[in-house]
């Protein structure tokens, strides 16, 4: 289980891509203080395995499965990513809960600045929008934020700095896909 509270932001440093799977290596530092081969960490929002850990570095498997339902298959080498470490029992609940299953994926529509706020547009299929919950919580690319609004066609979150800054969402523009998980709650 995970927060959305994002540790940091890593870069893909490769990509070995097979027939209908991949192997990520991910640059990293924060998220490997105390990470084991086998325990999970997210990368923009999904739950990943530890496969091996070198110095300032992991990989891990990705599957078929994870290629399609996510924009995994749409990273490039040297693109940042965000990452979480599983949540320790007894640890800090700062965000909402998150499994790192992706429920699908979404389109950046529009960013709107706000004063010190940026305003995060994202389209969604109807087969996500019924489980978004206006002033609940969704997870964009592993981020838990918290919904402002809902339309028949997409979404609205509204950005503070310190996440902006924190996390890859602002890097992104319209266009780009991005890994959505509804809140179980909700």
């Amino acid at each position: 289980m995970f927060t959305g509270i994002v540790e940091e932001m890593g870069k893909i440093t490769s990509i070995l891509q097979g027939n209908h799977s991949a192997v990520l290596a991910i640059e990293a530092s924060k998220v490997l203080e105390g990470s084991r081969v086998g325990d999970s960490i997210a990368v923009n929002g999904v739950c990943l395995t530890v496969t091996w850990i070198g110095s300032g570095e992991f990989k891990a498997d990705v599957m078929a499965e994870t290629l399609r339902r996510s924009s995994l298959g749409s990273l490039s080498r040297g693109g940042q990513v965000n990452l979480e470490r599983a949540m320790a029992a007894g640890g800090r609940f700062g965000g909402h809960i998150v499994s790192g299953h992706i429920d699908g994926t979404g389109t950046i529509a529009s960013m709107k600045k706000e004063g010190n706020a940026v305003w995060v547009t994202v389209d969604a299929g109807e087969q996500l929008l019924k489980y978004i919950v206006e002033e609940g919580s969704i997870a964009i690319d592993g981020i838990s934020l918290t919904v402002a609004s809902v339309t028949e066609s997409g979404f609205s979150v509204s950005l503070i700095p310190h996440t902006g800054s924190e996390t890859t969402l602002l890097q992104r523009k319209p266009g780009d896909i991005v890994n959505l998980e509804n809140d179980v709650i909700g």
